[in-house]
């Protein structure tokens, strides 16, 4: 007869990852005023960046309620819509906002992300609670509540980021969005570090999504709300938490059945850096374009080389592009792009339409401009290599560069200069050529909704930091009704 194991069934403590998130979360110390700067300027963007989606009706289509009519007395806004939800689907309208066109900030290390799309969760909550406590005769959260929430967000979603590869094991990077959105959206929701624990252990037993949507062969929108799916379900196990639904202490290291074992290849999450404040300090902002951002230098690149190509297209014998080994294995890819998506994610598709016009836009990714011949015949003479200090100085924390470079050669043996940008223009070292332009990207996405007085309102809200951050947080949504 063959021998069984039986399994130890006593009550673990808590995994170590678990509290000391709910720790973080938990602590009220307070942040300097370069974090609050920053916040404010993610909170801008991102609202920018929802708006602008509201442009394209492959988003329009996703919002609102799931039966149409539907209304709820108490709940939280959707920017840019007249849309009053319960906030665990507001999230998701939220989050599908935010990240649709590919625009909002990013942070980048062993694994990447948008830490802005856990906005879909803590608008949605604060706003939620907001109109709640003003029905219940209460004070309202304000917007510094706001901002404290992303920087905790950001701060879990980055740090975790920083060592722990989740896009080479085939997940995507959206798993760290519900955690982070999970241990804010339960402590908003007046959730105990016991509590936090719990929902956290519940986000983790979801698992992680496949990145088989953001690749070749199957790229596709499901991209742009994953992340609004995400925040929602951070909301939803936060809610059932609150409820009084149980935990799962060891959901990380449990042997065979835990989230190591089960998909880590048995190998736990690595944290070298305590959780602060450094993500919303250092956080990427896309400033110039809505593109993947391993590709906004090789955009800018192109750009540079716009008007000195522009009549000599025909001409083109090769264009070379050097990059980080992170691009090549992410957008770099030949044959047919099939949809916006597709596009977006596409190193060669991005750099030859900036080549060709000078600039990229959201439109630029849609079927009508695609059709342009010209793409497809700049791309597929392209070349794309890797160059191992680019890759180097992208994990290099004191560096954190997104480099590439690009050379254009003709028929006739002549070459341009090669064109190197090592960090776009939203990176913390050229934030102060940046910040300028991101009040212009706002003023810019807001013009495509919303009326000049009200734009310049709005925008002048922003600049106030004071006034702002004790705005109560549903009157800052109000704001955005249309």
């Amino acid at each position: 007869m063959s021998a069984h194991t039986v399994d130890e069934n006593s009550r673990p403590e808590p995994d170590k990852e678990l509290v000391a998130i709910a720790d973080y979360v938990t602590d009220s110390e307070d942040y300097n005023e370069l974090a609050y700067e920053t916040a404010r300027l993610c909170l801008m963007d991102a609202l920018g960046c929802a708006v602008l989606a509201l442009n394209y009706p492959a988003c329009t289509k996703l919002l609102g309620p799931i039966i149409p009519g539907t209304e709820v007395p108490v709940g939280a806004r959707v920017p840019g819509t007249s849309y009053l939800l319960d906030p665990i689907l507001a999230a998701f309208n939220i989050g599908t906002l935010v990240r649709w066109l590919d625009y909002n900030d990013t942070w980048l290390a062993a694994e990447w992300g948008h830490p802005s799309d856990n906005l879909g969760a803590i608008l949605a909550v604060t706003d939620y609670l907001s109109r709640k406590a003003l029905h219940e005769g209460k004070a309202p959260l304000v917007v510094k509540d706001v901002l404290y929430s992303m920087i905790k967000a950001h701060e879990i979603q980055g740090i975790l980021a920083l060592e722990n590869s989740f896009n080479r094991l085939g997940f995507d990077h959206v798993i760290l969005v519900k955690i982070a959105s999970t241990a804010v959206a339960t402590y908003l929701l007046g959730g105990s570090k016991e509590e936090i624990i719990n929902a956290l252990s519940q986000a983790w037993l979801d698992g992680a999504a496949l990145r088989t949507y953001r690749h070749a062969p199957n790229a596709g929108s499901r991209k742009s709300w994953a992340a609004g799916d995400a925040t929602s379900r951070a909301v939803r196990l936060a809610w059932l938490t609150r409820l009084g639904e149980m935990g799962y202490p060891s959901v990380l290291t449990a042997k065979k059945w835990g989230f190591y074992d089960s998909l880590m290849q048995g190998k736990p999450l690595k944290r070298s850096q305590a959780f602060g404040a450094y993500v919303m300090e250092n956080v990427l902002f896309k400033i110039s374009y809505p593109a993947e951002f391993h590709a906004q230098t090789a955009v800018e690149c192109a750009v540079k080389l716009h008007p000195n190509v522009k009549q000599r297209l025909n001409e083109i014998e090769k264009i070379s592009l050097t990059t980080h080994e992170s691009a090549i294995r992410i957008i770099s890819k030949s044959g047919p792009l099939h949809n916006p998506a597709d596009r977006d994610h596409c190193l060669q598709y991005m750099v030859a339409v900036a080549l060709l016009e000078g600039d990229l836009t959201a439109d630029h990714y849609e079927n009508n401009y695609a059709s342009n011949p010209r793409i497809d015949e700049l791309r597929n003479k392209m070349s794309v290599e890797e160059n191992k200090q680019f890759s180097k100085d992208y994990l290099d924390p004191e560096k954190r560069s997104i480099a590439n470079s690009i050379q254009i050669y003709f028929k006739d043996g002549s070459k341009t200069d090669k064109v190197t940008v090592e960090y776009p223009i939203g990176h913390r070292r050229r934030r102060k050529d940046g910040i300028p332009l991101l009040y212009q990207k706002f003023e810019k996405n807001m013009t495509t909704l919303y009326p000049d007085k009200h734009v310049q309102e709005l925008l002048a809200l922003f600049k106030e930091a004071d006034k702002l951050e004790n705005m109560p947080v549903n009157e800052l949504m109000d704001r955005f009704v249309k």
